[in-house]
């Protein structure tokens, strides 16, 4: 049996050299060599160079010599063999084999041996005094050797150190009830919390750093934003978006870097987005569109805030533009809000986009009226009106010649907000009135002319007297 278990031992040694071979780079060769080649004085140079404590003769061991444990790629000297998530001890690296993929291949030993059904027996220790080695075996399996490497890492005897890992192995191979497998398991997360939290602690620690920085740059960038914005737009919705673009822009950037020194990948997040934007876009299209919609009409200002404007079938006054949705307050008194998207697809018109805005009355005269002497009574009824631009001028226009009367185009300017509009529009309407029936110019209604054939009148009178 013992023979068997040497020869396994042996195979599983050329198993792990073996990774080591497939994991190594291509100069490893050569570098060994080297290191074979000024190894001779490289020790002499270190008996030179050390204390008396350390010039005790050191016991010659028989076998190969074995180097000093090296860090692997990540700085790992030591990596814990785990059973069922537990940590129960820690092996060093070996020559040509790093420390975490020697206990790895452990790991995946017991992780075979925990998964068969059959029974676990005890961990064996078997010394091999030629080779300096001993082997821990369970079921005629070798789980690992502890090599004298291993003994000098802790300061003890192959045959010790083989008997304690042994021992701690059978400890914890021995299935534990409920309330044990429980702690075990609560104690196992609690240390790897607690590792895992100290070795990102100074990348913690830098990215709340950064993220204070963040929020104090974004403050004072928004600030400069708006103070530019007041200088240069006049627009308090423009002014608004600015600092709001220049708030969001620093974050999105301080957030990157942030997330940067946490140690995030982002060739690995860049390809997640990329395969969740188009589910992402035909989820959130309507929304997105919007706060697009919104950003244009920001940016090209077709109305500012306090425009009296129509879109589609409201009008009103606009209350307020967001990235989102335009508030309206109509005439009657009613508060709407108004998707950006409908507000960009649709006709806007802006009614206090200029000062001025132009009204128009109809007056209707008798055909047998001046026309000329009805222009300048009505001109100057529309300039007593107060309200009534002196600039542009009143126009008064023929506007048809209709079957009773000669239809006359009143045109004068007034204020564009609409209660004014409508106000001086009413007031110029009844000065028209009155000048021209002041003046004896009538105004007639539609007059009809009826015209019967012979006959008609006498059976119209007949018929009236019969009755």
């Amino acid at each position: 049996m013992a023979i068997g278990l040497a020869r396994q031992a042996n195979r599983l040694n050329q198993e792990e050299v073996s990774i080591f071979q497939r994991i190594w780079r291509p100069w490893a060769g050569g570098m060994m060599l080297v290191l074979i080649l000024i190894a001779p004085g490289a020790r002499l140079q270190a008996q030179d160079d050390a204390g008396p404590e350390d010039l005790s003769p050191a016991p010659v061991v028989p076998g190969p010599a074995l180097s000093r444990p090296e860090p692997s790629a990540d700085g790992v000297f030591f990596a814990d063999v785990l059973v069922r998530g537990q940590p129960v001890f820690q092996v060093g690296s070996l020559t040509g084999l790093s420390a975490r993929d020697r206990a790895q291949i452990i790991n995946r030993r017991i992780a075979g041996l925990l998964s068969q059904a059959q029974e676990l027996g005890t961990v064996a220790v078997q010394v091999d005094e030629n080779r300096q080695i001993a082997l821990l075996a369970v079921n005629n399996r070798v789980l690992m050797t502890v090599t004298q490497q291993d003994a000098d890492d802790f300061g003890l005897t192959v045959e010790e150190l083989a008997q304690q890992w042994a021992d701690r192995l059978n400890s914890v191979l021995a299935q534990p009830n409920l309330a044990i497998d429980v702690w075990q398991r609560l104690d196992s997360t609690t240390r790897q919390l607690i590792d895992d939290t100290i070795e990102l602690l100074p990348s913690l620690l830098g990215a709340i750093v950064l993220v204070g920085l963040t929020w104090m740059v974004a403050k004072g960038v928004r600030r400069v934003g708006l103070l530019w914005a007041e200088q240069t737009e006049g627009d308090r919705g423009t002014e608004i978006l600015i600092g709001r673009l220049c708030y969001g822009g620093v974050w999105v950037v301080g957030s990157i870097v942030a997330l940067g020194v946490l140690g995030l990948d982002f060739a690995a997040l860049l390809g997640t987005l990329g395969l969740t934007s188009v589910a992402i876009g035909f989820s959130l299209r309507d929304v997105l569109s919007n706060y697009i919609s919104g950003v244009i009409l920001l940016a090209a200002r077709p109305f500012r805030i306090s425009d009296q404007v129509v879109i589609g079938n409201y009008e009103g006054t606009v209350v307020q533009i967001q990235l989102r949705a335009t508030t309206m307050r109509t005439y009657d008194g009613r508060l709407v809000y108004i998707p950006n998207q409908q507000v960009f697809q649709k006709s806007v018109v802006n009614n206090t986009d200029s000062p001025v805005r132009r009204s128009d009355v109809i007056v209707g005269i008798d055909y047998e009226d001046d026309i000329s002497q009805a222009r300048q009574v009505i001109v100057e009824a529309v300039m007593s009106v107060e309200g009534v631009e002196p600039e542009p001028a009143p126009l008064i226009l023929v506007q048809a010649l209709a079957a009773s009367t000669v239809n006359l185009e009143v045109r004068f300017w007034v204020n564009s907000r609409r209660q004014s509009f409508l106000q001086v529009t009413s007031a110029a309407s009844q000065a028209i009135k009155e000048r021209l029936q002041a003046a004896g110019i009538r105004m007639p209604t539609e007059i009809y002319t009826l015209k019967f054939r012979e006959g008609t009148i006498y059976q119209i009178k007949s018929t009236s007297t019969a009755n």
